[in-house]
């Protein structure tokens, strides 16, 4: 068996650049992203706590599913592409507003790219990636502020980070400005940036795949909540970085061969992390230009009990048939310290699958009133309380 390499930081590093705190000193892990390591099976419950909501489903309200952010009392969903953002109520999923402010106009959006949701103050903050602008909406729609992303950047994923700032990685075209990338805390009230986190890395690494006039890009993350602080990613650099609310930021997870020396380029991204598992996913560089299939990953976990790592598969113990469960990077800005991850279970598949004998408790509950032309049912991943 393989066991994950374990090393001791004893020095501390000062952050250069832009100003983001120190490191504090603690064990790094170490992931050999070509290696194979043994297979090891989980179940979902054992780990996280799971809810489901049925979104409620009448002639307003019909949507896909696609999760945006996720409150204590709400969920905003939307249907991706037509412009609607629709308000479900978190405990029972009745719809409670369904918002529209699509257009050209200074107070509407081209597309909602990212929404981080401000409960507390009643705010949505829709970042829209063509106008590079994030417009802030109360919960009825109604028009608050906007603010224009800083200089030529673009913000690549948007969360919610205390009731003062929200969080993002500015990010560059041209590798001569990519050097001032870095994560950012951004003002909710005028946009301005509050503080930028520099990861040190070298010259630029990023899965995008050009040939001819082809651009290929898969979809990846570099910010990632975690239960009580949060997993930073510059795709450039060989670590992985944890961040604290204090300000400090400290290695988690260091990546081998270095990405610099690789030919065929492998990236690491954490996914969730709790206190015992830390799961992760590699992302291969590699596109069969025939086909225009790629980017072949792999499902990995460091079992900190253990001391060793796997390659995992985790099944929802609500299913008889083992069903799995994706812990991968398809999501925008829905995670929070409470959500580690959702999946949209769409009603005819649960329908199927109940009618198999293949599902219990609350999910074979929830499917038995369901009809094919229902909305999804979404599950939440909670990180387990103590």
């Amino acid at each position: 068996m393989k066991k994950a390499n374990i090393l001791l930081i004893a020095t501390l590093f000062a952050m250069a650049g832009c100003s983001g705190g120190k490191q504090a000193a603690d064990d790094l892990i170490t992931v050999d992203v070509t290696a194979n390591y043994p297979e090891k099976e989980l179940v979902l419950q054992d780990i996280m706590d799971v809810e489901y909501v049925p979104l409620e489903t009448t002639d307003e309200f019909v949507t896909k599913g696609v999760v945006k952010a996720i409150g204590k009392d709400i969920l905003l969903v939307t249907n991706q592409n037509d412009g609607n953002i629709f308000v479900f109520d978190r405990k029972t999923g009745k719809g409670l507003k369904k918002i529209n402010r699509m257009g050209q106009g200074g107070e509407e959006y081209s597309f909602a790219t990212y929404i981080a949701l401000d409960e507390d103050k009643g705010e949505m903050f829709v970042a829209d990636y063509g106008t590079k602008k994030i417009l802030v909406y109360d919960l009825s729609g109604n028009f608050k502020r906007s603010f224009k992303y800083a200089d030529t950047s673009h913000y690549d994923d948007l969360f919610n980070y205390d009731k003062d700032h929200l969080i993002s990685y500015k990010k560059y075209w041209t590798p001569k400005e990519s050097e001032q990338a870095c994560h950012i805390l951004i003002s909710k009230q005028d946009g301005s940036i509050a503080r930028e986190i520099q990861i040190p890395s070298k010259e630029m690494e990023t899965p995008v795949v050009t040939k001819d006039e082809f651009v290929i890009a898969p979809e990846f993350h570099l910010t990632f909540p975690n239960h009580t602080d949060w997993s930073l990613v510059n795709t450039s650099s060989d670590t992985i970085y944890r961040y604290f609310p204090d300000g400090n930021i400290k290695p988690l997870i260091a990546r081998t061969p270095s990405i610099h020396a690789m030919e065929t380029k492998v990236f690491l991204f954490p996914t969730v992390i709790t206190d015992r598992y830390y799961f992760m996913r590699t992302m291969k560089k590699e596109v069969d230009f025939k086909t225009f299939k790629g980017f072949p990953s792999t499902d990995l976990v460091y079992d900190k009990q253990e001391n060793a790592l796997f390659q995992y598969t985790l099944c929802n113990a609500d299913y008889s048939n083992k069903q799995q469960v994706s812990l991968g990077l398809n999501f925008n800005g829905i995670v929070n310290q409470e959500i580690a991850t959702c999946q949209s279970l769409e009603a005819a598949d649960l329908i199927e699958a109940n009618d198999k004998g293949q599902l219990k408790g609350r999910l074979k509950e929830i499917a038995a009133g369901l009809d094919e032309e229902a909305n999804a049912v979404i599950m939440l991943v909670k990180y387990k309380q103590e």
